[in-house]
């Protein structure tokens, strides 16, 4: 029989812990000797350690309690070692919400369509602004939609309202010769199509949503460059034949498009109206172009692969104030207001004549020194509506219902501000003539009161689909305006003026653009050539090809062609007629005394 405390080879437990002991005094001699070689703190004794699971534990031997060594503070101007020098941290936590998960791999269609895109804008946008614009635009939408598609995302009812919003916007740059609604329009196609890839439904998600393309920009451009990298390793042997097949087609088109173009003349014209004008010296600007069509198409179906997830952004309403605390500034500035739309009703019904009698300002002045000050007063009623909104009480219904009828209050008067300013800008464009500011300002004004009115029903029907409304309330204004040709609105509003006063700025109308023509072509001789002499110069001096020429401007070529313009006929410099050195103005004062003439 073996004894209770034997082990089970046979060797006696004394043994063991001798043995255990000399590798303790070992292992103990060794860190005194490390510790005293680098400086270091003192050595934990290692005699208190336990031993290890594959030891035997001998079952005599006392348990010493573990002595934890000593720690030292770390010096905070010590720079971190340097295998931590290098360590990413990780992303914020809004970050992390909003990225998106890696996009799959490229599809051949969205690379042949982004092809297409570069190639389109190397070739066609080099002239100027038309309807090339929207020519290149298909191609990009259908480089996204494929993208879209191989991710699995759904055609959703305002993705496809943004999308085609940002397709008919790029039709005011075909329709329109002005350079101001067309930067306008072609604005908000960008935010538009941007909105449609990302497809924001709160304000955060509108807001950043409708710049979200910029974030693509370089990621596209790694995500096109690997799935071409892919692809070609992937597919080497069918990439012969389509190059053959293209350098044959390209060989064909050229020698046989050269011969039919030599056999006849109307031919030759047709084939050199449709094929670009490509020069030599052109080819920086052309590479330029082909390389912002690239960029921008991989951007798009990046966008509509992998879109940044901006609605994850949470606002937070801010602290809830007290009833009192909260009402009481906004019922004072609703009486504010009360007591100016009385003052603008007593006026209105009481006649200018004895205000301007009491006040000693013309009728021009009257009207001209309200508008920007209620311009002003509205914004800051937005303003005014948007914080009151983030600390308005939220305790029960009586809460809701108060905050309900103040800012609804707020917003009926405001409107009623609204209708005053644009009452007295068109009593001042009626004494002075219509300018480019003055109809740019009042189209704004009538945008605000939209904004106005959809907050109202906000408050009335909820408020989950305000943010979505406003954009595309800013959208379609910016249609509304690029299509009702504001320059042509400035010269018939300034010609019904001069048939009815007998006073026109010719000078004016030497900056405005070829939508003003239709309507300058009224006037009679004298005033007609030398309100058209600058557009028919500036006309004759351009020569762009058909898909960089909007309608406006070829609809005045054919004005000008039908009735020619004679400026030195009529001595348009000599009798101070012609103007075209002056500056272009939008002001008032100027307008008002200077560069009229009469009867």
């Amino acid at each position: 029989m073996r004894c209770a405390g034997a082990s089970v080879s046979g060797t006696p437990p004394a043994d063991h812990h001798g043995r255990a002991q000399t590798r303790h005094r070992a292992v103990r001699a060794f860190l005194l000797a490390r510790g005293a070689r680098s400086g270091g703190g003192p050595v934990p004794d290692v005699r208190s350690t336990p031993p290890s699971a594959s030891e035997p534990d001998p079952g005599n031997t006392p348990r010493v309690p573990v002595t934890e060594p000593k720690r030292v503070p770390a010096d905070p101007y010590k720079p971190p070692p340097h295998w931590q020098q290098w360590q990413t941290t990780e992303p914020a936590a809004w970050l992390a919400r909003v990225r998106p998960d890696p996009p799959a791999g490229i599809r051949a269609a969205t690379l042949w369509s982004v092809l297409a895109t570069a190639l389109l804008s190397a070739l066609l946008l080099g002239d100027g602004l038309g309807l090339n614009l929207l020519i290149v635009s298909v191609p990009a939408a259908l480089a996204a939609y494929f993208a879209a598609r191989t991710a699995g995302r759904r055609l959703r009812p305002w993705t496809l309202v943004w999308a085609v919003g940002g397709l008919v916007l790029l039709a005011v740059p075909a329709l329109r010769d002005a350079g101001w609604p067309t930067f306008l329009a072609i604005v908000g196609a960008l935010a538009a199509g941007s909105l449609a890839l990302h497809g924001g439904r709160t304000w955060p998600g509108v807001l950043l949503g409708s710049l979200g393309l910029l974030d693509s920009i370089g990621s596209g451009v790694a995500w096109g460059v690997r799935g071409l990298r892919e692809r070609a390793d992937t597919s080497r042997g069918r990439w012969g034949p389509v190059v053959r097949t293209t350098a044959v087609a390209a060989v064909l088109l050229v020698v046989f498009g050269a011969l039919f173009a030599g056999a006849d003349a109307a031919f030759a014209d047709l084939l050199g109206g449709l094929i670009p004008d490509v020069s030599v010296e052109d080819g920086p600007w052309r590479l330029l172009l082909f390389l912002l069509g690239l960029i921008g198409a991989l951007a798009a179906a990046h966008t509509a692969a992998a879109p940044v997830r901006w609605d994850r952004l949470g606002v937070r309403p801010g602290r809830a104030r007290g009833r009192w605390e909260w009402a009481l500034p906004l019922v004072v500035l609703n009486l504010l207001f009360a007591a100016f739309i009385a003052v603008q009703l007593a006026v209105l019904f009481g006649g200018y004549d004895k205000v301007l009698k009491e006040t000693g300002l013309t009728y021009a002045e009257y009207a001209r020194q309200g508008f920007w000050q209620l311009l002003w007063a509205t914004l800051l009623t937005l303003l005014v509506i948007a914080l009151a909104l983030r600390w308005a009480p939220r305790g029960d219904g009586r809460d809701r219902t108060l905050v309900r009828a103040v800012l609804g209050a707020l917003c009926v008067l405001t409107l009623v501000v609204v209708a005053s300013a644009l009452r007295r800008m068109d009593l001042y464009v009626d004494a002075y003539g219509l300018t480019r500011l003055r109809v740019s300002v009042a189209a704004m004004e009538l945008w605000l009161g939209l904004v106005i009115l959809l907050i109202l029903a906000a408050g009335a029907f909820g408020a989950k689909w305000l943010p979505r409304a406003v954009a595309a309330s800013a959208a379609a204004a910016v249609l509304v305006f690029g299509l009702l040709s504001p320059d042509g609105m400035v010269a018939e509003r300034n010609v019904q003026r001069y048939e009815r006063t007998g006073k026109i700025d010719i000078g004016y109308f030497q900056e405005l653009s070829a939508d003003a023509v239709p309507a300058l072509d009224t006037l009679p001789e004298p005033l007609r050539s030398c309100a058209l002499g600058g557009l028919a110069r500036e006309l004759e001096d351009m020569d762009k090809p058909w898909y960089a020429t909007s309608w406006g401007e070829r609809r005045a070529r054919q004005i000008l062609a039908e009735r020619k313009v004679d400026t030195f006929r009529y001595a348009c410099a000599d009798q101070g007629l012609q103007g075209g050195e002056r500056d272009q103005y939008d002001g008032d004062a100027e307008f008002e005394e200077d560069g009229e003439i009469g009867p």
